[in-house]
């Protein structure tokens, strides 16, 4: 009974046509500098959570930059990128953190709306926190980044039209200029660290799948979790809605071929779905966090 309602869908396949409202340039690029700053506080967040010697201070810089993050976007003050990176870095990399005992490192990797959504994910991190452990999530840009690498590769062997290489070219400028400013801020701290470009993450998924894999998260996924094993973060969690294919396939199917390359690996796959028993998902967590321990002594 609900057909009457229009849908507002940014696509470049004409699935829906938008009538009445009209997506423009400079709302994608303020959409895309959204995103960046959402990516930046969360890898902020995320890093030093879980050491903060005074509980609830770090949720209180996230609240106090989103907030200065959404009035400069929405035109309440004016917005400096540059100011705004700068400041969220600093004010995180000077929160008083208690690291004498380090925790397990978790990345999460998956399916992208079960990825970032807390309410598809039983709030994994705040999960994954009350257990001990620090997360790592990978930027949301990381996958329009994905997207874009995925056109040039269709133009060069799938049969596309050169304007697939084109806007993957021209897309790829534009998305590292918007992300500049947040891995300059990200350079100059003493804590954290940028994100890695989509071509060496390319490159971690060659061993396992072919770059021409590109259903659903397609070798990104593959990418994603060499990323953070070859970087310091040895257990990941793979997560999926129930029986979707692209995942079991692409994420479930290559672990054993991981393992083998990165002996370190601590690799779990749990589905998500409201059917789901969150006892079961819990299970697996605390399974790989427990396997996480062990070798951490």
């Amino acid at each position: 009974g609900l057909s009457h309602i229009p849908v507002i869908s940014l696509n470049f396949n004409n699935m829906e046509k938008n009538d009445g409202f009209k997506i423009t340039a400079p709302m994608l690029y303020d959409g895309m500098r959204a995103l960046m700053f959402g990516d930046l506080i969360m890898k902020c967040l995320y890093r030093t959570r879980p050491y903060e010697l005074e509980p609830g201070s770090a949720n209180a810089l996230r609240d106090k930059w989103q907030k200065k993050c959404i009035e400069g976007l929405t035109g309440k003050t004016k917005l400096n990128v540059k100011k705004l990176c700068c400041g969220i870095v600093a004010d995180f990399d000077n929160l008083p953190i208690d690291e004498t005992v380090k925790k397990p490192h978790v990345g999460v990797v998956g399916e992208i709306l079960v990825k970032y959504m807390p309410l598809a994910n039983n709030k994994i991190v705040q999960l994954l926190e009350r257990e001990g452990a620090e997360v790592t999530v990978p930027d949301l840009l990381d996958f329009f980044a994905y997207y874009l690498f995925n056109m040039n590769y269709k133009h060069k062997y799938f049969g596309k039209s050169a304007m697939y290489s084109v806007v993957s070219k021209v897309g790829g400028k534009a998305l590292a200029s918007v992300r500049k400013q947040a891995s300059e801020a990200l350079k100059a701290s003493k804590r954290f660290h940028t994100s890695m470009k989509i071509n060496d993450v390319a490159e971690l998924a060659k061993p396992f799948l072919s770059v021409g894999n590109q259903y659903g998260e397609g070798w990104f996924l593959a990418g994603e979790m060499a990323e953070l094993i070859s970087t310091g973060v040895p257990n990941v969690v793979c997560i999926q809605p129930f029986a979707c294919l692209p995942n079991h396939v692409m994420g479930k199917g290559v672990i054993k071929q991981m393992k083998k390359m990165y002996p370190q690996a601590n690799i779990a796959a749990v589905d998500y779905d409201p059917g789901a028993s969150e006892v079961n998902q819990l299970n697996r967590i605390k399974l790989m966090l427990a396997a996480a321990r062990r070798e951490k002594k």
